[in-house]
């Protein structure tokens, strides 16, 4: 089952306020630390919150080709944000999420006070620099505007895809936390920083912008195609992850859907769709 969620100005504060009630929560309190899993009632579907491309679709090839044969119950939720997820997933909303990779995940719990953890690593989505006007890297220009996402992980993430092709120096060691403020070299460019999701939409009004590999797909680009460069696959930290809140890993539905995430048919089924543009990223470290 696959449900289209609408994320609406009372729905995020009725989740923000969900949120703020159960981070008030201690240890002494069960709830704060999410069911240990020996309790779940594994008759009950699993819940998860993702974002629509890749991950609800990945999720609804595993929900009608290989859950029934292993007894799993599968709901898949899409939300088009990067916020509500974890907050359902706190506040037990939702069982569990598939839209995010470790270096988000740990920002986000710091800055929030969640309690979210990875149950393993599915695929990766390189992060891509794609541009309307310029057919290569060298016709980005001074005087040109860059969009970059404006989440803490993806900007930092994608100023280092940038400094990486010449087109701005970063301060030394700044690494994936690198701000606009890091730039000791802009090189002529201006940035506009956006929300992750809306960056595609701008491309119309820009030079070039770093667009992430889910929003890309989903605005019709071919990452290995259309991008002017693309994050490279090997030794990158940003594998996308199913999360759970902690104290819930050991669930057995949680167990079931890692293991069919992780199976020969799903890299296939990555493989064959997404050519490229998407990888699986089965093993890969998710600590960062």
């Amino acid at each position: 089952m696959r449900k289209n969620i609408k994320i609406t100005a009372a729905a995020a504060a009725t989740a923000a306020l969900a949120l703020g009630l159960s981070a008030c929560g201690t240890d002494s309190d069960p709830s704060a630390k999410g069911d240990t899993g020996a309790g779940a009632d594994t008759s009950k579907a699993l819940v998860v919150a993702a974002s629509p491309t890749p991950h609800a679709d990945i999720l609804e090839f595993v929900e009608k080709n290989l859950a029934a044969k292993e007894g799993l119950k599968l709901e898949v939720k899409e939300f088009t944000d990067y916020v509500l997820p974890n907050t359902a997933t706190e506040t037990g909303q939702v069982d569990a999420n598939f839209f995010q990779h470790q270096p988000y995940l740990d920002d986000f719990n710091e800055k929030k006070n969640t309690h979210i953890v990875s149950v393993g690593a599915v695929h990766l989505e390189p992060l891509g620099l794609y541009s309307k006007k310029a057919k290569d890297i060298k016709d980005i220009k001074a005087g040109q505007t860059i969009a970059v996402p404006n989440d803490t992980t993806n900007e930092g993430r994608a100023l280092q895809l940038l400094a990486e092709n010449g087109l701005i120096t970063l301060k030394d060691g700044v690494g994936t936390s690198a701000k606009l403020s890091d730039i000791t070299d802009k090189k002529g460019l201006e940035f506009k920083e956006l929300e992750a999701a809306t960056v595609p939409r701008a491309l119309n009004d820009v030079d070039a912008a770093v667009i992430n590999g889910n929003y890309a797909i989903e605005a019709d680009l071919q990452p290995g195609k259309d991008s002017l460069v693309l994050e490279k696959a090997d030794g990158n930290p940003y594998a996308n992850i199913i999360a759970v809140k902690e104290g819930n890993e050991k669930d057995a539905r949680v167990q079931k859907l890692v293991k069919l995430l992780h199976s020969d048919e799903v890299k296939k089924f990555i493989e064959d769709t997404y050519k490229g543009s998407i990888v699986p990223a089965f093993g890969t470290a998710t600590k960062s």
